[in-house]
């Protein structure tokens, strides 16, 4: 649905994309992102027909966004940072007007309007003055002006900046369940948000892909050691003899945690590689019982810091689709 081959974009003397190519399929939601002043934002207007650019091939839909902007932008739907809304409209009134300015026309203005209502959770607030509505409510609007004509993409910018918890997780939800009828490529810079709602990810640094993948193919490629404890709880006759035979792996660090009587909690600081193994082979040789072993992998944080920091230690972006 959207394929984007060397694109460049400049601004005097600097660079803001440097031949930058990457891919979104159709009923993929992907995360865009990058850190500020990485090209994200400026990638994104290109897309939607708002910014030329110096050189490079862009399709959505199958149509160029250069030689055929109209036919492309009406497959898109935009919501960028700060969501440019009329405050002393209603709410579908307001959206009403979005259609028919979309190209909706006649009898279909109300059942769109109805539909992008619905799926953003708009009802109750129908007849309400956009100006007295709360961040979430004025964030769902901008959602379903860019929903309003049934568009083959979204393309969503910071969809739940400002937002409290109980907002994010409503906005999370709601994204997740475009995937049905859209393509959605989304930036942000809540990166637990993005993992539990994208099914892929495309980072950008100083203009160009760095990485691309599933959260969990990115953790898997990125290299990073485990970057937490390791808790092994297990059924042992003697708690200080397990620790003691623990320590003599000389895997790291290790403490008993806690003792009921009969299970045991211990937490082992690995020195470096993943010590589960090795401590899986001691508790069969033993014969305890294990109820736990479980490590803490990197985060998409510690992940998307080591690509945007460290230039050598970034996931080959051969791999994009």
């Amino acid at each position: 649905m959207i394929s984007v081959q060397g694109l460049t974009k400049s601004y005097g003397s600097t660079d803001a994309v440097r031949d930058l190519s990457f891919s979104v399929g159709r009923g993929e939601i992907v995360g865009f992102l990058g850190p500020n002043g990485a090209g994200k934002s400026t990638t994104m207007k290109i897309l939607c027909g708002y910014l030329p650019a110096d050189s490079g091939e862009v399709e959505v839909a199958g149509f160029d966004v250069f030689s055929q902007s109209l036919q492309a932008r009406s497959r898109i739907g935009y919501l960028p940072e700060n969501v440019p809304l009329y405050p002393e409209m209603r709410v579908g009134e307001y959206l009403g007007y979005r259609a028919a300015l979309k190209g909706v026309r006649g009898r279909r203005v109300p059942e769109k309007v109805q539909d992008a209502m619905d799926l953003c959770g708009l009802g109750a607030v129908r007849r309400q003055i956009i100006g007295t509505l709360s961040k979430g409510y004025r964030q769902r609007v901008g959602l379903a002006d860019a929903m309003v004509n049934e568009p083959d993409i979204l393309i969503l910018d910071e969809p739940t900046i400002g937002l409290d918890p109980n907002q994010i997780r409503e906005v999370r939800e709601l994204i997740k369940g475009l995937a049905v009828r859209h393509t959605v490529l989304l930036s942000s810079h809540i990166l637990s948000e993005v993992e539990m709602t994208c099914s892929r990810l495309l980072i950008i640094n100083k203009g160009r892909i760095v990485a691309t993948g599933t959260p969990s193919e990115l953790r898997e490629r990125s290299g990073l050691p485990l970057s937490g404890a390791v808790r092994l709880e297990a059924l042992v006759a003697d708690a200080q003899f397990a620790l003691r035979e623990i320590l003599a792996l000389n895997i790291g660090s290790a403490a008993l945690l806690g003792n009921n009587g009969e299970w045991s909690l211990f937490e082992i600081l690995p020195d470096g590689g993943d010590p589960r193994p090795e401590l899986f082979d001691l508790a069969v040789r033993l014969g305890w019982k294990l109820r736990e072993l479980s490590a803490r992998e990197s985060s998409l944080e510690e992940i998307f810091r080591s690509l945007v920091q460290s230039p050598a230690s970034a996931v080959s972006a051969k791999e994009e689709r």
